[in-house]
């Protein structure tokens, strides 16, 4: 080797030394950085006239595993989503109390049942009767307390949603100012290397919040996309909205028809100004914001719901009343006859039917409706899953009710008609009966307290009696166990728990007696939206029973959520290892190429100094 190729050599030597010096001492100093990632140097031989005369670096290597990279960050949402159910459904625990606590649903619920089975053995006592409205009142408050704290769940769900919005459109508009800094480079240097370190941050951070996947393209250049395929990233990032509402109650809810919608949706306007409902398209289905999204729209409002049927079964055991119809003849034709005044909104006419044609028993269901906005009614509009249900608009008189019984029955070959006063008469088809009306019914709701039965409004929607109406702006059984109280004439007047019309001794204990059986043993169906039963087959049985299983539910639930959050904990952190281990900064192997990099840096000195003496000596010849 020439003396020119030797110092050639040493000085390139020195030079990449002294290059991945600088690397081993950024990554030394970055050990504890977040998202740093460990750098080395490619490094490639360089030549004069075949011969290898030196060393160069070509570029900046970052040590990571990608395919790990891409399993954690998939983990990362799935962790994300499951820790906020975790923590909603932990704080939910607290709301229905610890089961046989002083403050439990079920312990509150029994004591006023308790207190209605010792006013039937002394209905007389006057004691005994305030016992009776005070344990009803505390129920009253029990669940109206339980619907604000379940809605200030829904709530700290909105204000997270809008947060992580926030968040996410941060994150997007970084990833896409780190693209746009990247595409002119052409090779990767210290400097890319750690635009790609904050770039890789962001995109971490982002999948932390939604479930998102990345494509790398050319010049440095990712695509980011959620799962369902929308594109969030490129050069250019689109903009997430939230239109949080300032306060959340059990009515309001999403929808996608803006007029019906009460809580905030989210949206993505992309880089040409086009907008879509990531909602409505079902578009983040993990993350941060797929969790909020399901406690606030989901879980929470099945907690409300299974209250609310709680409320409006109770009330409606305690004050409806089915009064079968009266069996007629009319020529060739035979069926029943069903006085239906004193109907009140949501109260209902029962048909049940046999198709002649198929011999299959048929229930058909009117029920009243004041409102023309509310229909046509859904058949869950009761908690029947085997009914049909019409709803019949009251709101132009009795005039119009008869004609609107007789169209909805029309197509089933009975026949409906208003012999007298208020009296509605269903009649099989004649000769052949190709139809028979098996039993007509009313069933309507109490609005005294002594209305000369055994039924009573003894809880009441606010001041309004409850009857289960449904009208334009939905049911009215939606958050009433925020709305229930015990009536204010019982309040007033307790004896009215026993005395039910004039005349009644004060030691009577028929009402007590009916109070007692509809709310400890007596079967009630509740609707299936409660998530207790199916749609096809609704939990049906006592109200104490109903209620254990409420909370029973909700612990699976929670038990669940605390489960998936610890699985997903143990996968991430076994990715995040594997991940670790790869990329980040190990000081004793660092400390070890230090070593190796000072040995190189000092035998290329030698070289040169050699090679300079030798120079000097052949420049004194």
């Amino acid at each position: 080797m020439s003396l020119s190729q030797a110092l050639i050599s040493s000085i390139a030597g020195l030079n990449t030394t002294q290059s991945n010096l600088a690397l081993v001492s950024a990554n030394v100093a970055n050990a504890g950085t977040p998202g740093y990632v460990r750098k080395t140097a490619n490094q490639v031989a360089t030549a004069a006239n075949g011969t290898a005369v030196g060393v160069r670096t070509v570029s900046v290597q970052r040590e990571l595993d990608s395919y790990v990279q891409r399993q954690l960050r998939t983990e990362n949402s799935g962790a994300s989503y499951a820790s906020i159910r975790a923590q909603f459904y932990n704080q939910l625990q607290s709301v229905y109390g610890q089961p046989g606590s002083a403050t439990a649903l079920d312990t509150v619920y029994n004591n006023f049942t308790s207190s209605l089975q010792t006013l039937a053995s002394s209905p007389d006592d006057a004691s005994a009767q305030a016992g009776v409205v005070g344990t009803a009142r505390l129920l009253a408050e029990q669940l109206n307390s339980m619907t604000s704290q379940i809605q200030s769940l829904r709530n700290a769900a909105e204000l997270g949603l809008s947060d992580s919005v926030s968040q996410a459109n941060d994150a997007m508009q970084h990833i896409a100012s780190i693209n746009s800094q990247l595409s002119g480079v052409g090779t990767i240097d210290s400097s890319a290397a750690l635009l790609l370190d904050q770039r890789d941050a962001y995109i971490d951070k982002l999948s932390k919040l939604m479930d998102i996947n990345v494509v790398p393209g050319d010049r440095n250049q990712v695509t980011v996309f959620t799962n369902s395929g929308v594109q969030l990233v490129s050069r250019t990032a689109s903009t997430l909205g939230f239109d949080a509402t300032g306060s959340v109650s059990a009515n309001t809810t999403w929808n996608a028809d803006p007029d019906k919608r009460g809580v905030g949706t989210l949206t993505l306007t992309s880089a040409n100004g086009s907008t879509v409902d990531l909602i409505q398209t079902n578009a983040i289905r993990s993350g941060e914001i797929a969790g909020y999204l399901q406690m606030r729209d989901q879980d929470l409002v099945q907690a409300q719901t299974q209250l609310d049927a709680f409320a409006a079964v109770m009330s409606s055991a305690l004050s409806n009343t089915t009064t079968q119809g009266t069996a007629v003849t009319s020529g060739a034709q035979s069926g029943f006859d069903v006085d239906i005044s004193g109907l009140s909104a949501g109260n209902t006419i029962t048909i049940n039917y046999t198709d002649g044609l198929t011999h299959t028993p048929r229930t058909l269901t009117l029920m009243r409706v004041d409102d023309p906005k509310a229909l046509p009614l859904p058949n869950d509009a009761t908690a029947n899953p085997n009914d049909r249900v019409v709803g019949i608009d009251f709101s132009g008189g009795m005039s119009t009710v008869f004609g609107q019984i007789a169209s909805a029955i029309s197509s089933t070959g009975m026949v409906a008609s208003n012999p007298s006063g208020s009296t509605l008469r269903i009649l099989n088809d004649g000769p052949g009966n190709i139809v028979t009306v098996n039993g007509v019914s009313t069933t309507k709701t109490a609005t005294s307290l002594t209305g000369g039965g055994s039924q009573m409004p003894f809880f009441t929607d606010g001041s309004s009696v409850y009857s289960g109406a449904i009208d334009g702006r939905g049911s009215q059984l939606t958050g009433l166990a925020g709305r229930i109280s015990v009536n204010v004439g019982l309040i007033a007047s307790p004896s009215a728990l026993v005395k039910y019309t004039s005349g009644v001794a004060s030691g009577d204990s028929t009402r007590p007696d009916f109070l007692y059986k509809q709310l400890s043993s007596s079967t009630q169906l509740f609707p299936s939206g409660t998530g207790i039963g199916t749609t096809a087959a609704p939990f049906s049985g006592s109200m104490s029973t109903y209620l254990r299983q409420v909370i029973s539910v909700q612990g699976q639930n929670a038990d669940a959520a605390a489960n998936l959050k610890q699985g997903q904990d143990v996968v991430q952190n076994a990715l995040r290892q594997r991940f670790d281990d790869a990329s980040s900064v190990n000081i004793d192997q660092e400390m070890a190429n230090l070593l190796t990099l000072q040995n190189a840096y000092s035998a290329n000195a030698r070289v040169l100094s050699a090679v300079k003496d030798m120079l000097d000596t052949l420049m004194k010849l």
